[in-house]
């Protein structure tokens, strides 16, 4: 399959990854605008770093995350929920998995694997945490199969039509 996964400079690749998103996502241009603006913002914080995944030199996949801090945007949502089921301390000491995205042709293949295991490899923070859509689905089955547990449930993100989940995990991730 010629796959490598590296190092990623998203800000210069932010439309290739972003075109990976907006297929996994189905998300129009608007949202893609959207989305734009808050990886740029992103990558300009303390630690942040990004993978990705290539085949043949096309990106399909990609990762990117950072240390968790109590002030960002994500985390003044989910932490009510989290402190409800007495989960608030997992916004401490936290690496968080900001976005996660194979392209829907390349899924099923253990990119999505390689890509998180790597970039918490990395991380010097003790666990990890991250949201995804709060439906039985093929990416919370590979989160739960990393150790990833569920922190809070119905998690509602101001104009997401999705609730979400927070989950959890210990590093480093659990391997098969």
């Amino acid at each position: 399959m010629d796959l490598a996964i590296g190092p990623l400079d998203l800000p210069t690749h932010v439309d290739e990854a972003l075109a990976v998103q907006a297929e996994a996502f189905g998300l129009g241009a608007d949202e893609v605008a959207v989305r734009r603006q808050i990886v740029l913002r992103h990558m300009t914080y303390p630690g942040a770093r990004a993978l990705g995944a290539t085949v043949r030199g096309t990106l399909v996949g990609f990762v990117y995350g950072m240390p968790n801090d109590r002030t960002h945007w994500w985390s003044t949502v989910v932490e009510p929920y989290l402190r409800a089921r007495g989960n608030d301390a997992w916004l401490d000491d936290s690496f968080v998995i900001t976005e996660l995205h194979v392209h829907p042709a390349h899924q099923n293949r253990g990119i999505g694997r390689s890509l998180i295991t790597t970039i918490t490899d990395g991380a010097t923070e003790p666990r990890s945490i991250l949201s995804a859509i709060d439906t039985e689905s093929p990416a919370r089955a590979l989160y739960r199969s990393l150790g990833y547990e569920d922190l809070a449930r119905q998690v509602l993100f101001p104009s997401a039509p999705k609730p979400y989940a927070v989950m959890g995990a210990p590093l480093p991730l659990r391997r098969r």
